[in-house]
């Protein structure tokens, strides 16, 4: 969501159009010739999958995808602990 804003921004930028013209994106990405950045970096994942799996068995990125990644990690940043304050005495 937050790569789309930035992406439309910049769109917006190079056209020279300010959001309060309510000109729609698609269109403001037909006039530049680009693609939407989500399915540009899709398909950018896609051709380097496609390049590793063209790989030998033994080279090492291909071994890279038989790791497997154990426990659980929760989404979002981490919960601030509270600063531990030492007795002194």
């Amino acid at each position: 969501m937050a790569l789309q804003q930035a992406e439309m921004r910049m769109v917006r930028r190079m056209c020279d159009i300010k959001v309060k013209d309510r000109v729609l994106s698609k269109e403001l990405r037909n006039r530049l010739g680009l693609d939407d950045i989500i399915s540009v970096i899709q398909q950018n994942r896609l051709k380097w999958y496609r390049h590793v799996l063209r790989k030998e068995d033994n080279d090492w990125v291909k071994k890279c995808m038989e790791n497997e990644v154990e426990g659980f990690r929760p989404r979002g940043r981490p919960k601030e602990l509270p600063s531990l304050v030492l007795p002194t005495g």
